[in-house]
C-alpha cells in the first residue's frame, strides 16, 4: 500500500532544495526537485512505484515507459512491484536521440504498434519531456492512454496535457511540500 506521507517525508530529505534554479522548461524557480534522489533510492523507488501501480488499478495498458534516464529507474521500479503482484506488464524507454546504429529506434523494448501505454516522469513542469514521449511513442504506433507523474509543480503541465487529450494524474503536487506554484504572469 502506497504510504503518501513517507513519499513527502523522503522528498523533503533528499530531493527539494532551495536557491535560485533555472528548469528544464527554460522557467526560474527558487526551489528544485531533484526527483532522481529519491526514485533512485531503494525506499523511494518502492513508494513511487507501489503508488504508481495503485493509480492505475482502473487503467487498460500493455506498457508503462519514458523519456530516457528520468523515467528508467520508474519504469523498472514498476514492473518489479508488478511482477510482485503477479501482474504481467512491459517497460519502454524513449531516447531523446536515435543511437544511429542498430534498429535505430526512438522507443526501445518490448512493446509494440497498438499497445496501450503510460507515459511516466519524475517531476513535471510544463510537462515538455513527457509530451515528447507521447509523441515519439504515437510516432511508434503506440496508444497514450494516461501521463502519470511523480511530483506535479502546477505550472501548465497538466494543462498541456488536457490539450491532447490525455489524462494525466500525479503522487504528489508541490503543495505537499508547503510550497505555492508562481502567478502565471512569473
Amino acid at each position: 500500500m502506497f504510504d503518501r506521507e513517507k513519499l513527502i517525508e523522503l522528498f523533503r530529505e533528499r530531493a527539494l532544495k532551495f536557491g535560485d534554479f533555472t528548469l528544464a522548461s527554460g522557467k526560474k524557480s527558487s526551489y528544485y526537485l531533484d526527483g532522481k534522489q529519491v526514485v533512485l533510492h531503494s525506499h523511494g523507488l518502492r513508494l513511487v512505484s507501489t503508488g504508481l501501480l495503485e493509480m492505475l488499478a482502473d487503467v487498460e495498458f500493455d506498457a508503462i515507459g519514458g523519456m530516457s534516464i528520468g523515467a528508467d529507474p520508474i519504469v523498472a521500479g514498476v514492473l518489479a512491484i508488478a511482477a510482485e503482484q503477479g501482474k504481467s506488464l512491459n517497460g519502454f524507454m524513449v531516447r531523446k536521440e536515435p543511437k544511429g546504429h542498430g534498429t535505430n529506434k526512438y522507443v526501445e523494448g518490448p512493446v509494440q504498434p497498438g499497445d496501450k501505454v503510460v507515459i511516466v516522469d519524475d517531476v513535471i513542469t510544463t510537462a515538455g519531456s513527457a509530451l515528447l514521449s507521447v509523441d515519439r511513442a504515437e510516432e511508434f504506433g503506440c496508444e497514450v492512454v494516461q501521463a502519470l507523474g511523480v511530483v506535479d509543480r502546477l505550472q501548465g503541465g497538466a494543462a498541456n496535457f488536457e490539450k491532447r487529450n490525455i489524462p494525466f494524474k500525479a503522487l504528489l503536487t508541490i503543495q505537499d511540500f508547503g510550497i505555492e506554484p508562481p502567478a502565471e504572469d512569473e
